[in-house]
């Protein structure tokens, strides 16, 4: 049996799909296409100019860029030659953290985007290993050590016109223990840690995820996500690869900001099959789609909201849908969905069929809304160490609240603090073993030893199996709540909810450390709460308007309280007797958001260690207090 290599992998669905479209590109007015034989060309070229160039088998290699067509070939080509690629993350602006990354892992070049090739610059006076910068764009100036991507290819072109039964060698030789990639952590917590993926962690996790997932040749999917996010990285790319799909990058702008604002065009052009999301994109999309809604009037937003009410209850939970005393609502659910839900599918392009959300969890009223709207977002679960994916709900298995059905070859268990495996039911440690688990951290063995024991990845997550095998995930063991008496809970349902069923709060992180009870730091919307204060005859600059809308936001929180909407949603004790009221949002550039959009709590709580001190004091509990009735009067 041939090694089952990314290269390999790549190869059989030339062999099988040679004229089907696998890149959708947009530099100038319209989308371009490349077919899988025409990328195969420029990964040889590539892989064969790096040969040239003395890359050996190996070799770590950087790739920092945009998502584009170039991205995919210098993957390839470096995996083809047995060299090993670090992609990373265009929005490591820190220099300092860029600087690890390619000093840690020794990488002798750098394969950069025009956009990202200053920060190189700035840095790589300091890099000795770094011998040689390869730039995918034209520039008027090349440095003395960068080179042209294109320049690359075409030197590596001539080199195969007489070597290519010996390259065909070198790319057939690998073995799918090699290793592939260095994938970095965020570092929220300590230095980031390199986790070392071979060929056969990659092959594996696309087979696994094909198992639940039937892709056809005929799917194409707009690659919203960094490239280097693990997600993307096999549930996009590789998969799509391996089913002789297609995929599209979005239109790169002038700034981070103009790339986000062709996302809803470029979505309308390709007219994806499916898309990958993450909480923070589905918050967004949510955002937006009722942002126009609401701009049509009362009317039709009071209709969408009727609409809405109906469908969540005939959907159920995904595998109850339209069961038993719901069948009678069907007819009355295809009406909104024709009037209204298809109208709002239209600005997606019109064919999407569904999300799958991974990257974090994704709080089932989330859920539950685009299910309703007929674009289902379904949740999965994963981390990097397993390549990543664990879990995952999909349309012919479904549960909503759930992370889906455990992928297949994959051994999962639910363990205590000592390692025993716990019932069906039972909360504890995700532990799982199989082929896409990693080989370890790169040069990290202390970090190694911790994570992997007998084979087994303890991924650090809480969770539960049910009698079904859907599995639920609850949170990060680092982020849990310990109360003072040694009780646990994973804030993060909290935290979601309370963003997600109120328009005043922006950003929420509950905090217990062993203290008499739980409290929270809280972003609130400036804007939605100028708005009320208007609409209310309430000013931010004297005391009563103050009181008024802080009293607004703890009575947002007191919702989940004895009495309140959504009394018993979750237990009592857990939710904040005390709140700060902050005036900046947690960004990734305070860093109080790491790459993935999620928030860096050790970082959080050590910057606003003295609010949450005076948060356990008694005037504290007043949230009208003086601490909050500041920050309200600079809004």
């Amino acid at each position: 049996m041939d090694p089952r290599t990314l290269p390999r992998l790549f190869e059989n669905s030339v062999a099988k799909f040679p004229n089907n479209t696998l890149m959708l590109e947009k530099k100038k007015d319209q989308y371009e296409i490349t077919t899988y034989s025409e990328m195969k060309e420029l990964v040889y070229d590539f892989a064969a100019g790096l040969i040239k160039l003395g890359v050996k088998k190996g070799d770590r290699l950087a790739l920092i860029s945009e998502g584009r067509n170039d991205w995919v070939m210098s993957e390839l080509a470096v995996l083809y030659i047995g060299a090993v690629n670090v992609p990373i993350s265009v929005k490591v602006d820190e220099l300092s953290d860029l600087k690890f990354r390619l000093a840690h892992s020794g990488c002798k070049i750098v394969i950069v985007s025009g956009r990202q090739l200053s920060k190189i610059r700035d840095i790589k006076v300091d890099l000795p290993e770094l011998e040689k910068i390869i730039v995918l764009d034209q520039l008027e100036d090349f440095d003395d050590d960068e080179l042209f991507a294109a320049e690359v290819a075409r030197q590596g072109k001539e080199w195969l016109e007489q070597n290519l039964d010996k390259f065909n060698e070198i790319w057939s030789s690998l073995s799918e223990n090699d290793y592939a990639n260095i994938c970095y952590t965020s570092g929220t917590t300590a230095d980031p840690k390199g986790i070392i993926l071979t060929h056969r962690n990659y092959t594996a996790n696309v087979e696994q995820a094909s198992s639940l997932l039937t892709v056809p040749e005929t799917y194409v999917s707009l690659l919203i996500l960094p490239w280097d996010h693990s997600f993307a990285h096999t549930a996009g790319i590789y998969t799509l690869i391996d089913n002789g799909a297609s995929m599209a990058s979005i239109q790169v702008g002038k700034t981070p900001l103009e790339t986000l604002k062709n996302i809803p065009q470029n979505i309308k052009e390709i007219k994806p099959s499916f898309l990958l999301s993450v909480p923070a994109l589905a918050k967004n999309f949510r955002k937006n789609i009722e942002n126009g809604i609401r701009s049509k009037g009362n009317k039709i937003w009071n209709l969408f909201n009727k609409a809405l009410n109906l469908a969540y209850d005939y959907n159920g939970i995904g595998w109850d849908k339209g069961k038993g005393l719901k069948a009678i609502k069907k007819p009355l659910y295809m009406l909104y969905d024709k009037i209204i839900f298809s109208k709002i599918r239209e600005g997606f392009g019109g064919n999407l069929e569904f999300f799958i959300g991974g990257g974090a969890l994704l709080d089932i009223e989330l859920q539950r809304f685009f299910y309703a709207i007929g674009m289902p977002m379904y949740q999965g679960y994963g981390l990097s160490e397993a390549s990543p994916i664990i879990s995952a709900n999909v349309p012919s298995t479904h549960k909503l609240g759930s992370s889906g059905k455990i992928v297949s070859n994959l051994e999962v268990k639910i363990c205590d603090d000592d390692g025993n495996e716990l019932p069906i039911g039972v909360k504890g440690e995700i532990v799982c073993k199989g082929e896409n688990v990693m080989v370890g951290y790169w040069k990290n063995e202390e970090a190694t030893k911790e994570s992997l024991k007998d084979g087994w990845l303890y991924t650090g997550d809480m969770g539960y199996l049910d009698e079904d095998n859907f599995l639920y995930v609850l949170g990060r063991f680092k982020s849990l709540l310990i109360a003072s008496d040694g009780e646990k809970y994973s804030p993060e349902g909290i935290e979601e909810a309370l963003v997600d069923q109120s328009p005043y709060i922006e950003q929420a992180m509950l905090y217990n450390s062993q203290s008499p009870y739980t409290v929270c730091l809280l972003v609130p919307n400036k804007e939605a709460l100028l708005r009320w204060a208007r609409e209310n005859d309430k000013s931010v600059h004297d005391e009563n308007g103050q009181r008024a809308i802080l009293n607004l936001l703890e009575a947002e929180i007191n919702k989940y309280k004895k009495g309140g909407e959504f009394e018993g949603e979750f237990p009592e004790r857990w939710l904040p007797a005390a709140v700060a009221i902050l005036g900046e949002g947690f960004t990734e550039q305070n860093r109080f958001l790491n790459s993935t959009l999620k928030i860096v709590r050790g970082k959080i709580t050590e910057y606003y260690e003295s609010r949450l001190e005076y948060l356990f004091t008694p005037e504290a509990k007043d949230i009208t207090n003086h601490q909050n009735r500041t920050i309200v009067n600079r809004f």
